[in-house]
């Protein structure tokens, strides 16, 4: 492998080295007509204020254009970046923070306390952790036979 490379590298780093000099590929496609006839066509005095210049869209002062200074590439990519940054930075930090001290949802955490709790008094008085009847049957009021 690095004797093919060895043979090749004269090669690649001609490339290299004519690109750097500032040779031009020039493109032979044609543009469309409208756009053609867009960048030859002269300037109608109405599109022009006092001084004789035209209006330019913030797109091709600013290809990179991010919203946030239609002028200035420079402070609309730090816009950006400071947006972004404290954006997610508060959605994640301060979200998440608020999440984690919300009240207990559903009163689980209680739910167990409580459980506890009655696991320890049912074992202090003797009792089963669990009966069979859910409810005391004699606090059950049944109706009578004759009454269906």
């Amino acid at each position: 492998m690095a004797s093919r490379l060895s043979r090749i590298w004269p090669a690649l780093s001609r490339v290299r080295l004519r690109s750097a000099l500032g040779c031009r590929c020039v493109s032979q496609t044609t543009k469309s007509s409208a756009a053609v006839a867009s960048d030859l066509q002269p300037v109608s005095p109405a599109a022009q204020d006092s001084h004789g210049h035209t209006e330019v869209s913030p797109f091709e002062k600013n290809p990179d254009f991010h919203g946030f200074h239609h002028q200035d590439s420079f402070v609309d990519e730090w816009n950006m970046r400071l947006a972004f940054f404290f954006g997610i930075s508060v959605a994640i930090v301060i979200g998440g923070t608020f999440i984690h001290y919300l009240p207990d949802h559903g009163m689980r955490q209680w739910a167990r306390r409580e459980a506890e709790r009655l696991i320890k008094q049912r074992e202090a008085d003797g009792l089963l952790l669990m009966s069979e009847n859910y409810y005391d049957p004699s606090k059950i009021v049944l109706p009578s036979s004759g009454e269906e």
